[in-house]
């Protein structure tokens, strides 16, 4: 990476935009950056490193001030830097997050970090990100350097050289981890000792799973064993004495094993015991068998004797009942036998019910029929006939009726044709009537548009007047304002440089006070046998004597700065002043030397004008449109009435068919009415006539009918009645009964058989069963004791046997799962072993005799190397005194090791640490070991390309041919196109670095930079 070009604008010292051209130092390859103590030297590396990075290392975890002091409200802040790598030139820009004042209203506000990378293309200048976040990222490819990095390889910053050689272990760790990456050893290690830490969390939980499983197996045999020793006898299947694991034991198991083995035992003997319990409840279970067979066997009797007694007592019942149901199958049958003369009966009675009705249904119809004109009609024939007249008669009116409708639509419409021919006549004579008058309007229309023509021309006349005089009314008040603004600006301008005067005047004098008294300043810090300033002497026969009042440098300061205000305050007056006297000449000249009041009374009458003009131009336009729209309507009503005069004789002649179709109407209507006012009065009676005469023929029809009906049902009746067992109609009444009365008598008589003959065949049977059996039934009480009793055996075997089974199931399942786990826990304590002995040693514990850590391991071989590099440099610069050397010893008080340095003196041929160099030895050891550094990191970085060094301070502790040999050191650094950069207060290095960057603080405070490059000297 190479940089080409800095600019610096409202940063740190530095106000206005600074430039550094690096590349014109490419020729001479070193340069020294120079400037008093706070001009602002570090401030140029600190913009590089701000703009390559967002940060500078001066301000880590303090305060940021990177913005200038000395910026005011809006002036920018901003830092670009232009670099090489990857084979293109870019550049950043970068503005910091700062606050500042508001611009309107009190209090700040906070303006916010931005940054842009741009690229050199055939072009020019392309974008490629407009975020610090994306500048940031994009940056991190391009430069494959780390912040840290940067600082250890190419800006070798101020007070930074002997942190790395003086530190501690500890602190030389952090530093070489960040540069080299190597934390993922550091978390191997870590990682290896979290497995360190789990594997013993499993064992351990291991053990204490099979100890709490022992310990619940051992509770239980104890309850076990407790509960058999309660028995009061043992009973037929008790274990023998001698069974495994019986009898009192000395003491707890001593381990693990020796428990596992008890438990194991103690589960064999509780398995035997419930073999016991399960032969003990199949013996009760026989029992019970037993006893509920005596119990079915004495219950079944005690039924059978129960129901026997029952059986006698119905049978005995229904046998008395007998008779009353002989007498309800007799009534049955006398009411079967008068069911089948029913419906005959019923037939004669609906018959003679219907003919008196329809005998009155005759005699109104024929009423009717008399009313209704019809009279002197008797036979069926006559009245047959009759109704056909009367059809053929309606059928005529029908036709009739239709042309009575026709007749109707017919006036209709020739009332509407007499409306429209009346109409059309009237709107003829309205059209006649306004063409008659056009004319005359016309004529006077035209007359007063004549006399509006130039109102158009007059208003917009008046218009430009108007807005020429309001600009110049605006310009004429702007300029009396701008009078008073002008005269107040020239006051204040006289004041201002007035108060100039008087502090050049303060400043001036001060300057000469302090010339006459700088003798006595310099006699004043006169040291006997030390040498003079100004001529070299150690004696000082005779120093001047100051005078009573002397001026101080903050004196001479603070009038400066009065000064230097005043100074700018006159300069803005004075501008205000002219600015103020422009804008009044301008405005002056704009309003064309014409007053307000002047201005004003024109406009009034320019206004009056344009007003008068402006309605002239309005009634001029709507007369106009008002004689285009007469034009059009008169034309409009001639093509209308040229059209209504086709429409009134249409409409005549269609008005005269209408008169002549309704009169041929009216003819035939008036012989289709006869003596009725209208047709439809006539279809009316006619319909009412036919109606009535076969009202009649209908009514006569059924008459007759119900009378024959009458006779069939009565003779059909009388033949059936003698034919049968009873005497008369009455007789039969009295017989019959209704379906639901008839159902419940068979359903009386059917029960009582079916119940007889059941109780009969059933009370047959249990006497032949019962056959020797007493009348009394057994005593159930005996039995149901019995099958109690067995049934309590019954449960409390089963309960004995489920509780065995069920402690044996888990005393056995406790066991084995206990001999699981003491399996297991000894293959996670061999696990274990490995892992923990693996993360100790990673760790740089026992059995690391060493003390070394994975990291601190990888970290020693990159410290060799960069020892080795370092050496190439600190040989050269030491004359071969001095050599660097990595030391692996071990630390005191248990401290971290491996990554310890050591400075081999050949003189003595003696090892000592690096705190026993002088300064300049530890400078000279510091430059080398940063330089070795800074070639290994390079190296590890990808074999980066560094065309760019800066080395900040440190050549003041040197003597003058050691500084000739750190001189000819950094001179082998340029060698391959490489530029180095140098901050120095040491003069002898101002002679031996002719380009150079001077930063020199301003009389105002901001600080500028100058460059003086190589050619620009010759």
């Amino acid at each position: 990476m190479k940089l080409h070009r800095l600019e610096l604008e409202g940063f740190g010292p530095f106000l206005e935009r600074q430039v550094v051209d690096f590349d014109a130092f490419a020729d001479d390859g070193i340069f020294l950056i120079a400037g008093r103590t706070g001009a602002g030297k570090s401030s140029v590396l600190d913009g590089v490193c701000y703009g390559l990075y967002g940060g500078v290392p001066r301000y880590d975890g303090a305060e940021r001030r990177l913005r200038s002091d000395h910026c005011g409200l809006d002036d920018p802040t901003s830092v670009t830097v232009e670099f090489s790598a990857e084979g293109r030139r870019w550049r950043v820009t970068r503005s910091p997050e700062y606050e500042r004042p508001k611009r309107s209203g009190t209090g700040t506000t906070k303006e916010p970090h931005r940054a842009s990378l741009e690229v050199l293309e055939p072009a020019g200048w392309t974008g490629v990100a407009a975020r610090p976040v994306d500048v940031a990222a994009r940056l991190d490819e391009i430069l494959g350097l780390t912040q840290q990095q940067f600082l250890q390889v190419i800006l070798l910053a101020q007070n930074r050289f002997a942190r790395f050689l003086l530190a501690k272990n500890d602190e030389r760790q952090a530093l070489l981890r960040t540069l080299f990456g190597t934390r993922t050893f550091e978390q191997y290690a870590v990682a290896l000792d979290g497995r360190r830490k789990s594997a013993l969390e499993r064992l351990a939980a291991g053990g204490t799973e099979v100890s709490t499983l022992l310990d619940e197996a051992e509770r239980m045999i104890a309850a076990f064993d407790a509960a058999r020793a309660s028995d009061d006898a043992p009973g037929p299947h008790a274990a023998p004495a001698d069974t495994p694991g019986e009898g009192a034991a000395d003491g707890p198991p001593a381990t693990i094993h020796d428990r596992l083995t008890a438990v194991i035992r103690a589960v064999e003997r509780m398995e035997y015991r419930v073999e016991a319990a399960a032969h003990e409840r199949e013996a009760a279970k026989r029992g019970l068998d037993a006893a509920l067979a005596a119990e079915r066997e004495a219950t079944a009797l005690h039924g059978r004797q129960v129901e026997r007694r029952a059986a006698r007592a119905q049978l005995s019942d229904l046998e008395s009942d007998t008779e009353r149901i002989d007498a309800v199958r007799a009534e049955l049958g006398v009411a079967a036998t008068a069911e089948a003369l029913r419906a005959p009966l019923d037939a004669v009675g609906r018959a003679e019910r219907a003919l008196p009705a329809a005998e009155a249904a005759w005699r109104a119809a024929v009423t009717v029929a008399e009313r209704c004109g019809e009279t002197g009609v008797e036979s069926l024939a006559a009245l047959t006939a009759r109704d056909d007249d009367l059809t053929a008669l309606l059928a005529r009116v029908d036709e009739a009726l239709v042309l009575e409708n026709d007749l109707a639509e017919v006036e209709t419409e020739v009332a509407a044709r007499r409306a429209r021919v009346d109409d059309a006549a009237r709107r003829v004579d309205e059209i006649v009537g306004r063409l008659a008058e056009i004319p005359s309007v016309r004529d006077a229309l035209d007359e007063r548009l004549a006399a509006l023509s130039d109102a158009t021309t007059r208003r917009d006349l008046a218009r430009a007047e108007r807005a020429e005089a309001a600009r110049r009314h605006e310009a004429a008040v702007e300029a009396e304002r701008l009078a008073e603004e002008r005269d107040t600006a020239d006051m204040a301008a006289l004041v201002r440089a007035d108060e100039l005067q008087r502090a050049v005047a303060s400043w001036s004098s001060l300057l000469r006070r302090r010339l006459a008294g700088a003798a006595g300043e310099l006699a004043h810090a006169l040291v006997d046998g030390e040498p003079c300033a100004v001529c070299g002497s150690t004696e000082h026969p005779a120093p001047a004597v100051g005078t009573d009042d002397p001026v101080t440098d903050a004196e001479v300061t603070a009038a400066e700065d009065r000064k230097n205000s005043a100074t700018e305050k006159d300069r803005l007056a004075a501008d205000a002043a002219r600015i103020t006297r422009d804008a009044y000449a301008l405005a002056a000249a704009r309003a064309g030397g014409e007053t307000v009041a002047e201005l004003h009374e024109r406009l009034g009458r320019i206004d009056d004008a344009l007003a008068r003009a402006h309605a002239d131009a309005i009634e001029h336009e709507r007369l106009a449109a008002e004689r285009a729209a007469l034009v059009q309507s008169e034309k409009a009503d001639a093509l209308e009435r040229e059209r209504l005069d086709r429409e009134l004789a249409d409409a005549r002649q269609d008005l005269a068919l209408h008169l002549q179709r309704a009169e041929t109407l009216r003819a035939a209507l008036a012989e289709a009415r006869a003596t009725f006012p209208t047709v439809r009065e006539r279809r009316r009676d006619l319909a009412a006539r036919r109606d009535a005469v076969r009202a009649v023929v209908a009514a006569r029809a059924d008459h007759e009918t119900r009378v024959r009906a009458v006779a069939e049902a009565r003779a059909a009746f009388d033949e059936l009645l003698i034919d049968s067992e009873f005497a008369d109609e009455a007789a039969i009444r009295a017989a019959l009964r209704d379906s639901a009365e008839r159902r419940r008598l068979e359903t009386a008589v059917a029960d009582h058989d079916a119940a007889l003959a059941a109780t009969r065949r059933r009370l047959l049977e249990l006497e032949l069963h019962l056959v020797g059996a007493p009348d009394e039934p057994v005593d159930l009480g005996p039995v149901s004791a019995a099958v109690l009793e067995a049934r309590t055996a019954v449960e409390s075997a089963a309960a004995a046997h489920a509780a065995v089974s069920v402690a044996a199931v888990h005393v056995r399942d406790l066991a084995e799962r206990a001999d699981a786990g003491s399996a297991a826990v000894a293959r996670l304590s061999d696990a274990h072993a490995v892992v923990a002995r693996l993360a100790d040693t990673v760790a740089g514990r026992a059995p690391n005799t060493r003390r070394m850590t994975l990291e601190t391991f990888v970290l020693a071989a990159e410290l060799e190397e960069i020892v080795d590099a370092a050496n190439l440099r600190l040989d050269h610069m030491s004359a071969g005194r001095y050599r660097l050397q990595h030391t692996d010893a071990l630390a005191a008080r248990g401290a971290a090791s491996g990554l310890g340095l050591e400075i081999m003196d050949a003189f003595t041929g003696q090892s000592r640490p690096p705190q026993s160099l002088s300064g300049g030895e530890t400078f000279l050891a510091s430059l080398a070991l940063a330089l070795g550094l800074a070639e290994v990191v390079t190296a590890r970085t990808g074999g980066i390309r560094l065309d760019t060094l800066f080395i900040d301070e440190g050549f003041g502790s040197l003597d003058d041919e050691t500084l000739d040999l750190a001189m000819r050191t950094l001179d082998e650094l340029r060698q391959g196109g490489r530029t180095v950069g140098v901050i120095s207060h040491v003069a002898s290095m101002k002679d031996q670095l002719p380009a150079q960057v001077r930063v020199t603080a301003t009389p105002r405070g901001p600080s500028v930079i100058r460059q003086d490059a190589v050619g620009a000297l010759a």
